[in-house]
């Protein structure tokens, strides 16, 4: 996800913080945090604390487009029928929990959940591409409200460390998904879905549409 800025409109930055280590009763909720974040800024709310987002670096904003592109040209291709979210969309999972996944996806049987401004729970699969700042949470807190909320996979790229890793839940908890041939990832939640992580740590990014034109074969 985008690095977060500095803290603006008694929003918190850090994780800890003075709104952080209060009762629950002191912590922004989601209604809060929707009259406190302007439309269009990125922002999550976890745990009752808002992390504000600054503008993302020019290779993550690649990424999560690349990504995004992917998913979108293969559930209308194949006539899926779910919904791809990018970014700046919420996902209410409870009164003080609101993630805003990169790039998420939600399944057909699920679509009405969905509202116009947030989805009640969380997507199916949630996307997060790390940034120095965000690393901590997308590896830690963000998971962990993930793998709470039932969302099937998580999937974390990590252009810094040039790392990507694939979650899936299994009686209730993540497991790390083994790629096969140490760089194919295929999907339980979208039928026929894969990805080549070669794709994800490419510098430059291969040209999305050929790679779509691969997985639709």
């Amino acid at each position: 996800m985008a690095q977060e800025s500095a803290p603006s409109a008694g929003v918190a930055a850090e994780p800890k913080t003075a709104r952080s280590a209060k009762a629950p009763d002191d912590w922004f909720t989601y209604a809060e945090f929707r009259r406190v974040v302007r439309d269009g800024q990125k922002a999550d709310l976890l745990d009752g604390v808002i992390y504000m987002a600054s503008p993302d670096t020019r290779r993550s904003n690649s990424i999560t487009g690349f990504v995004d592109f992917l998913l979108r040209g293969y559930n209308d291709a194949k006539n899926l029928g779910g919904e791809v979210k990018v970014t700046r969309f919420a996902f209410r999972l409870t009164r003080y929990r609101a993630p805003e996944p990169d790039v998420a996806f939600v399944e057909s049987s699920r679509l009405y959940l969905l509202g116009e401004r947030e989805m009640k729970g969380g997507p199916d699969v949630a996307v997060e591409v790390v940034s120095r700042d965000s690393r901590s949470r997308d590896y830690g807190k963000k998971k962990f409200l993930y793998e709470k909320a039932g969302v099937t996979e998580y999937w974390i790229i990590d252009p810094l460390q040039m790392r990507v890793e694939f979650h899936r839940l299994v009686n209730g908890r993540y497991e790390l998904v083994p790629l096969e041939a140490n760089h194919i990832f295929r999907s339980a939640v979208i039928p026929g879905f894969w990805l080549d992580v070669s794709w994800l740590l490419a510098k430059p990014l291969p040209n999305a549409h050929q790679c779509l034109q691969e997985l639709l074969r």
